[in-house]
């Protein structure tokens, strides 16, 4: 009979988890394709930009399914189910997940460290006359074997780091050779993994801090503020177009009697008709806008946009006061810097882990929401990825434009997307992490029973599960170990979570003070050198 409910429950967690992995790929296909080029279309570049994404988004699906399995081995009183009684139960549902997160993590290493670099090399080395297919494919592996060998190190990196106390200056060679051997394969691989996919949440915390940041700022500041009217923009480009063009006419009256020009009108015209050319391109982009159906949807739909402006303003000061709340707390509660200001509850009331609390039992709630903060990440990144471009030190690289954007700046998105995603797991985690932890788990302390005339009776209390219980009463979710196998790395996620909500104040300061950007903004640009920027559309 017990095992009834153990089936019942264990198919409702896993067919929620089928749900949202078939809306993600369906929102991962529409996202890739809003943002392809329509020019440079590629079959190989797109079908890995979505599956990239897509593992991404899964990954960060699998941890309500993670706390969801933990939550639901007891009952609200801190017993555990009959299906959950035995150690050995809990073991394989637990086990389950964490082959998940192998499979999962695996996959990351692959499309970061091989499958993107060699699709991105592969079209970096294609030729115009797309020949030599061979030569093509070499040159492509050649630059791939280099991000190959830095994951086979942070592996070994990752493998062999000691995470408990090594054998005494008295043990011989073979005692401490073999303590190797065996922290390597005592957790089947876990520090190895856990270390190489740490390393890549590192970078994913720097571009959670530059672009995500700012597009929680930029993002629902422009749909409060809205964008410049369509026809004030083409009278205005009028103008600019007939001041230009009698500029150029007053330098070319200076050679009409045959002189030739000197070498700072040449420039000056050069630079005039390079001005010109992208003044009617702007026109013609701005007379297309105006025609538009979606613009003039736009304008009717405005109250919408700015409630909906509002709402996520709310939403980005909502995950800062929690991120402040939890990182106060670290401060002031934890260990330290030695301990990668790890605490095991809150102590400080945090708005969000109380109230993904409170949805935990009323599964699928806190799943939606969970969902919900991924994905609100992900958009808030693409608006700030967008806004910014790609940039390698003062180095701009590509521009992300929808139906405009290249094969390559499209993986370079998806990359920085992957990592962002990655990210998102220890954010969560800083937002709510009792949550993260236990879920909702609760465990049984024999307490004296109230009344004189009680005596040495004892009654039991449930509380919520933290660092003072016993260690079979409260399980621990496996996305938890994954996170903090390392503290070095916690650390460093804690300081990063300063600097973030650093980082989104500036932000907030920036948009602020920018005015109303054009209803064709980064369509057409005077140093563009994404070919993608010269196409026009009938």
């Amino acid at each position: 009979m017990a095992a009834q409910p153990l089936l019942t429950e264990s198919v409702l967690g896993w067919s929620i988890f089928t749900i949202i992995l078939l809306v993600i790929l369906v929102f991962c296909w529409i996202y890739i394709r809003k943002f392809q080029s329509r020019r440079e279309s590629e079959v190989i570049s797109t079908i890995t930009a979505i599956c990239a994404l897509a593992i991404a988004l899964i990954t960060s699906a699998l941890l309500p399914v993670d706390i969801f399995l933990v939550s639901f081995m007891k009952y609200p009183n801190g017993t555990y189910k009959e299906w959950a009684a035995n150690n050995e139960t809990r073991g394989q549902i637990e086990d389950t997940v964490l082959y998940g997160y192998y499979t999962l993590y695996s996959i990351i290493l692959i499309c970061v460290f091989l499958w993107i670099p060699f699709v991105y090399f592969y079209y970096e080395e294609r030729d115009d006359n797309n020949v030599n297919k061979c030569s093509q494919v070499k040159n492509a592996l050649k630059y791939t074997i280099g991000f190959v060998i830095v994951c086979v190190a942070l592996l070994l990196i990752g493998a062999f780091v000691p995470l408990a106390a090594p054998p005494g200056q008295n043990s011989t060679q073979w005692e401490k050779v073999q303590y190797l051997f065996e922290e390597l394969g005592s957790s089947h691989g876990l520090p190895a993994l856990s270390f190489s996919i740490s390393s890549l949440t590192l970078i994913g915390m720097l571009a959670v801090i530059i672009y995500t940041a700012y597009g929680m700022s930029v993002m629902p500041l422009n749909l409060i503020k809205g964008t410049r009217s369509v026809k004030y923009e083409r009278l205005e480009n009028t103008e600019d177009i007939d001041d230009v063009e009698h500029q150029i006419e007053k330098l070319k009256s200076k050679c009409q009697d045959g002189r030739p020009l000197s070498s700072r009108d040449r420039n000056n015209l050069q630079e005039l008709e390079g001005k010109l050319q992208v003044l009617r391109r702007r026109g013609r982009h701005l007379e297309i806008a105006e025609r538009n159906c979606c613009t003039k949807v736009g304008s009717a739909l405005r109250p919408f946009k700015i409630l909906l402006g509002i709402f996520f303003i709310l939403v980005a000061l909502l995950f800062t006061i929690a991120l402040f709340i939890s990182n106060l707390d670290k401060a002031l509660h934890s260990a330290g810097i030695s301990s990668g200001f790890i605490i095991f509850g809150t102590n400080l009331t945090n708005p969000l882990n109380e109230l993904l609390l409170a949805l935990q039992p009323v599964f699928p709630l806190d799943y939606i929401l969970i969902t919900v903060i991924t994905v609100y990440f992900v958009l808030t990144s693409m608006a700030g990825i967008r806004n910014m471009g790609i940039w390698f030190f003062w180095i701009r690289l590509y521009k992300i434009r929808p139906k405009k954007t290249r094969p390559q700046a499209l993986l370079f998105l998806c990359m920085i997307l992957l990592l962002i995603v990655l990210h998102t797991s220890y954010m969560i985690y800083s937002l709510a992490p009792q949550y993260v932890m236990y879920g909702s788990q609760k465990y049984l302390v024999q307490m004296p029973s109230p009344g004189p005339t009680s005596g040495n009776t004892t009654i039991n209390t449930s509380r919520i599960c933290d660092a003072d219980a016993p260690e079979d009463q409260c399980t621990v979710t496996r996305s938890y170990l994954f996170l903090h196998k390392f503290w070095f790395f916690s650390t460093i996620y804690y300081f990063g979570n300063w600097a973030f909500i650093g980082a989104f104040l500036i932000g907030l300061v920036v948009s602020c003070c920018r005015g109303k950007k054009s209803v064709i903004e980064g369509e057409v640009e005077a140093d563009d050198s994404d070919f993608s920027d010269d196409e026009y559309v009938h």
